[in-house]
Parts: structure tokens; sequence; C-alpha cells
């Protein structure tokens, strides 16, 4: 640097020194010598060559600065993919050594318009919109053929002289160049100088073909990285998501390669099988799973070669936290875009609590008429009842008292359990409600909860079906554990609700004609079926009974007539 300067110093002396001795030469004329007059014309020549040399110099250090300008610009370019502040940077470099009045980059936007993404001015500050004009011939005419153009002159130029714009606005000098990338043009560097003509050169016009070459790549990176991080970002939440969905899933959720090597799994599939995630994922599903590895490993297998669905496989397995638990699972291929194997997905589905529940509910059905249990509301449960008019029945154990002195409790329980359940049994196929087992008897009802126009025929089916299930009973046990039933049936007005409290509730009957029942049937015979007389009346033409002598029934003024039932007819 200090020996360019140097050489243009000594050239602008020895010009002054030329043009002085020319001046001397003039002034002597004729009183110097030839010899005298060699030396100043060599003199004079070497002052001139040297002038000469140093405007080249000259020349060629502002095209020096250019080229190191346009170098800083493509570095800076070529070094960021934020654009918007290096393309500032870029546009006020390219406006001072171009010497444009102002700039503008203009990039295609997805519907293949261009719109100016940077304008600014020789003051390197932002081009306001209202002075944002630009001649669209010009702008339009590099879109098409993809060349740059250069007029220094737009006023007088055949080209646009007449054209709308460069009349309106002014415009003089106009350079104006394409952005291109793989062949495909994605926007356009354009300036201009609106005060004077000539402003730009072919020079001017390569120098920046150089940039915008580096510009329009540096502009894809920018613009491709920009999608790259929009894709990621979407990624990321879609990630995000999925894994929120992923936890937020009851059944447990576990997948493996094709070498059952477990890849990952939820926190559901940690809460019914009690292990840790890091103590599945990356292990062996023999040694990740093993409490459930040897029941799915064959299914695992059949899914792998045969690519089949294992739907609804149930098991009960036990697990070191939890015990005894029922589980059901699901095994289907792993496939991807492609529908390339790349492993199984197993669901897990922990149905503990469902089978207690549904055991829980047998047992209850085994007491109550399912259409009773139907229509129980556990939400609007509460203390309290209705008056309605049900057939209620009442089964008792003859000598049952004695017979229990002669066996041991668990014989006794069994025994018993075993005639109740075949009473219970014929109740329940009658569509009866049980009420309840009062020791070695049963208490059951018709027509209620849901009205039943034979209820009390369908009682009395009830009692003949127990008598004759009693009896196959009987013959298969021996005499000493043989039992009979006597039974009775009344039909009149009760209260049907729930009693008791608010922790402990009892869904029963109360009222006179219950207890009438109940004294009826504590005046029977073994295997004996008695009905009061308002329950005969209703199916006189349907049975064939015997009438017998009233009863007097505790709590009754008077005898209550009653009916032996002998058979249907």
């Amino acid at each position: 640097m200090m020996e360019i300067h140097s050489v243009i110093t000594v050239g602008d002396q020895l010009t002054y020194l030329g043009e002085t001795l020319d001046d001397m030469k003039n002034k002597l004329g004729s009183e110097l010598d030839d010899n005298e007059n060699y030396h100043i014309n060599q003199l004079v020549k070497i002052s001139t060559s040297i002038k000469s040399l140093a405007q080249e110099i000259s020349q060629k250090e502002e095209e020096r600065r250019n080229l190191r300008a346009l170098a800083d610009i493509n570095k800076v370019v070529n070094s960021s993919l934020e654009s918007n502040e290096v393309l500032r940077f870029a546009m006020d470099t390219i406006i001072r050594i171009t010497g444009a009045e102002r700039a503008f980059l203009m990039l295609r936007n997805d519907d293949k318009k261009l719109e100016i993404r940077v304008a600014r001015n020789w003051e390197e500050e932002s081009v306001d919109a209202s002075d944002s004009a630009v001649s669209r011939t010009v702008i339009d005419r590099v879109v098409e053929s993809g060349e740059p153009i250069l007029t220094s002159d737009a006023q007088e130029d055949t080209r646009f002289s007449v054209q709308e714009s460069v009349i309106s606005y002014n415009l003089r000098s106009i350079l104006c160049l394409p952005l291109i990338v793989k062949e495909e043009l994605i926007g356009v560097i354009y300036a201009d100088n609106r005060i004077q003509s000539g402003v730009f050169t072919e020079k001017e016009r390569d120098l920046l073909i150089d940039f915008s070459n580096q510009a329009a790549i540096a502009l894809e990176n920018a613009r491709l990285f920009e999608h790259v991080r929009q894709t990621l970002r979407e990624v990321t939440e879609l990630k995000i998501l999925m894994d929120n969905v992923f936890s937020s899933i009851a059944s447990g959720v576990i997948t493996a390669d094709l070498q059952e090597k477990i890849l990952l799994c939820n926190q559901a599939a940690e809460r019914i099988l009690g292990i840790k995630k890091e103590e599945m994922v990356g292990h062996s599903v023999q040694t990740g799973l093993p409490p459930i590895a040897e029941e799915i490993h064959e299914y695992i297998q059949d899914v792998l070669s045969e690519e089949r669905l294992i739907i609804g496989q149930e098991s009960r397995v036990s697990l070191p936290l939890r015990g005894n638990v029922d589980l059901s699972f699901n095994i289907s291929p792993l496939k991807d875009e492609a529908q390339n194997s790349q492993g199984v997905a197993i669901v897990l589905d922990d149905l503990t609590e469902k089978k207690k529940l549904e055991a829980q509910r047998r047992m209850f059905e085994r007491m109550v008429s399912p259409k009773v249990i139907n229509k129980l509301d556990p939400d609007e449960l509460k203390l309290g009842g209705e008056r309605t008019e049900i057939t209620s029945l009442f089964a008792d154990i003859r000598g049952f008292t004695s017979f229990s002195e002669g066996f041991d409790p668990h014989a006794l329980v069994s025994i018993l359990n075993r005639y109740l359940s075949v009473v219970a049994d014929a109740i329940l196929k009658e569509e009866g409600t049980i009420d309840k087992f009062l020791g070695d008897a049963v208490m059951a009802w018709f027509n209620a909860p849901i009205p039943q126009p034979d209820h009390m025929l369908r009682a009395i089916r009830a009692a003949i079906g127990l008598r004759e299930a009693v009896e196959k009973l009987r013959n298969q046990f021996p005499s000493e554990y043989q039992l009979a039933f006597g039974v009775g049936i009344h039909y009149g007005e009760a209260v049907l609700g729930l009693v008791g409290t608010e922790t402990r509730l009892d869904y029963t009957a109360i009222g006179d004609s219950v207890n009438t029942a109940k004294r009826i049937q504590e005046n029977s015979g073994p295997n004996q079926i008695l009905i009061s007389g308002s329950a005969y009346e209703l199916v006189r033409d349907q049975v064939d009974v015997h009438q017998i002598a009233p009863i007097l029934a505790k709590g009754k003024r008077e005898p209550v007539p009653v009916y032996e039932v002998v058979s249907l007819r």
C-alpha cells in the first residue's frame, strides 16, 4: 500500500517538474544549446511516462478497492444464514462502489411475484415506501431474458425513453442484474441514479455480476436453512405432541425391533408392569419384560414371520410389585412409510379392576335380578321407596335347626349353599328378585321394579321349579344330607326401595303383604307350596290346588285362607 502511494506521489511531482521544464524551454528558446534541449526533452518524456503510469496505477488501485469491497461483501454474505442485516450491508457497499443513488434487492415470493426484500439509498438508510418507485419495464425484461441490463441515460435510451415509468420517475442511470440459482431466477438486483447519467459502465456491471452470482447462492442457502429450521420446528412440535399423546394413553405401549429389542415404552406400560423405563428400553423382550416374556414371545414370532395381528389376548400373570394381575394385549407389525416391517408394537391393558368388578357383578346378580341392577342409578341412590303391588315369595328349609346340630360348621355351610343355590336359580329363571338370604330361608318378589303382568304365575312356576330342583339334589346326597323346603306366596301392596344408612343400603320390600307371605311359609310343610286366597284369585284358571284350613297368622285378626299348589294346568 505504501509503495503504491509513493509511486503516485512521485508521479505527481514529476508531472509538475515536466510542466516546469516545458515553461523553461519556451522562455529560454534559442538560448539553449542542443545538448540542453535534448536533456530537457528527455526529462519531459520521463515525467509524461510516469504521469501515465501513475494514472494507470490509480485506476488499478480503484479497481482493487472495488474488488476488495466485493470480496468483503461476498465474505459477509456467505458467512451468515441470517440474511437481512447482511443484505443491508451488501446493498450499502454496492451503492458506494457504483455511485448509485438507490439499490433494491427483489426476491420472488411463493406466488412467483417479485417483492422488495432490501431497499437502501446513498445515505445508507432504508428507502421509504413512497420513494421506492422503479422501472418495472427494465425489471420485467431482466426477468424474461435472464440477462443484465445497463443504461447510462434511460431518458435518451431508445429502449426505454418512451416507457411511462422511466419518464414519470425521471430515471437516468439504471443497472439491473438477475439472481439465478440452478438455472432458476429467484430475484433481481436493481440500482439507479435519478440525477446523473453515465454513472454505470460495463465495469460496474461486470463487478455486480460476480456479486449477484454469489448473492444468489447465499440467498438460496439462507432460504434452505430457514426451510430446514421451520421443518425442524414443526418436527419438534410434532414430537412434543406425540410424546404428550403417547404419555397420556391409558394403555401400555411398547415397541420392539426385528431382533425383539425394546425401542420405547410409555408411562402406562411402566405403571401396568411395575417396571421402570430404563429397565425395558434397550433390552430384549426376554430380559426387559420378564413377567410376560414367555407369554408373548410366541405371539411376537408369529407377528414377525406371518405379519398377522394378535388381538385381545388375555392372560393372568404375576408381577413382582403388584402380584396377580389380568392383562389383555394386542400385538401388531410395526411398519415404516414403505410398509416394510420394522418390528412389533405391543399394547397392554390392565383388566384387573374390570375383572374384579365383573366378578362382583356376577355375585350381585345371583342375589338381585339383572333388571333391578340395570334400573338402579348409582348417582340417584337415596333412602326411601314407593308403594307398589308385588308378589312375595318365602322359601325355608324344614327342620334345619335340628339338622344343623349334627354337622360341623364347614360341612353345614357347604350343604346349605348347595340347596340355596338351586333355589336362587329357580327364582332368577323366572326373573324374580332375590331380596335376601335369611339363614336357611330365601325372600324374593315379583312384579317390581319391572312390571310383570304374569307375576303370580311366575312366582308359582319358580316355587314348583325349586321344589323339583331340590328333589333332584336330594337324590344326589346321602339320606343324612337330604332336606326339603316349604314355600309361602302372597300378593299385595308393599313399599319397595332403599332402607338403611348413607353407608349401608339395602334394596328391599316392606309391608304387611310381605309379612303375610312369611307367615304362610312358616305354616307350610316339607315340599309344600302354599298360596294365599288373594294370590289364588289371580291364577285360579291356571293351577290345580287343594284348599286347606285357614291359618292363624301372627299379627292377623282373621284367619288367612290358603291353598296348596299341586301343579300347573
